[in-house]
């Protein structure tokens, strides 16, 4: 899946979310309504339209604050442990439960 989403196993709406991201990372500039629709065709709501584009554009704010700032992202292992959070809490809650 992380070497190429287009070969991976996945469902074929989640093939065109990803493919959609991709081209937002890469070349947000040329992103039209036509890929909206392609997104929106494979069956996704605009609301989950509206998330993926949210969570894409905050992932790069975080990236270049990240880079820019010399604050240092998390080590491999931090991220091994953020991953367990998340499943076990998901992203709107940490272990207790507020958020």
């Amino acid at each position: 899946m992380l070497a190429d989403f287009h070969q991976a196993p996945i469902p074929d709406a989640e093939r065109a979310l990803f493919a959609f991201v991709a081209r937002l990372n890469r070349a947000p500039a040329t992103v039209t309504a036509s890929d909206v629709a392609a997104v929106l065709a494979a069956g996704w709501s605009q609301s989950a339209v509206y998330d993926a584009i949210t969570v894409c554009a905050l992932f790069n704010f975080y990236n270049r604050w990240i880079d820019g700032s010399g604050v240092h992202g998390l080590t491999p292992e931090g991220y091994a442990r953020s991953a367990q959070r998340l499943v076990r809490f998901g992203y709107g809650s940490g272990p207790s439960g507020q958020p």
